[in-house]
């Protein structure tokens, strides 16, 4: 009953930013955490970044802390993530989850956008 959908994917130049946003529809949630997730061709999903409910907790992969940036906007059930300074190794399928009782599961996944940055 909880849906997911991921925007703003798309081909960029390496060097160049885009932001990605995630819309929570369906069954009310309260207090959930979300995360960014991404999967390279070849490679297995691998954790981006997570914000708490109140946005006041961050946390990121080394891969891209310092260039890219997790925030909410709880009033319209949406998460972002800014992300700048791309390299051609961001190239991947972006996932945004939602971790309902914010231990570190996340049980509603959206179905991805694409990120291709070019060199």
């Amino acid at each position: 009953q909880v849906q997911l959908v991921e925007s703003g994917g798309g081909l960029v130049q390496a060097g160049g930013s885009l932001r990605l946003s995630c819309v929570v529809s369906g069954r009310t949630l309260s207090r959930y955490a979300m995360g960014w997730f991404r999967q390279a061709p070849g490679k297995e999903r691998e954790f981006v970044a997570t914000i708490s409910w109140s946005g006041g907790r961050t946390y990121y992969a080394d891969s891209v802390k310092g260039r890219f940036t997790i925030s909410r906007d709880n009033a319209k059930n949406r998460v972002y993530l800014q992300m700048n300074s791309l390299k051609p190794e961001d190239t991947a399928v972006y996932y945004c989850a939602a971790d309902e009782d914010q231990m570190g599961g996340y049980d509603y996944w959206g179905q991805g956008t694409q990120v291709t940055v070019s060199s």
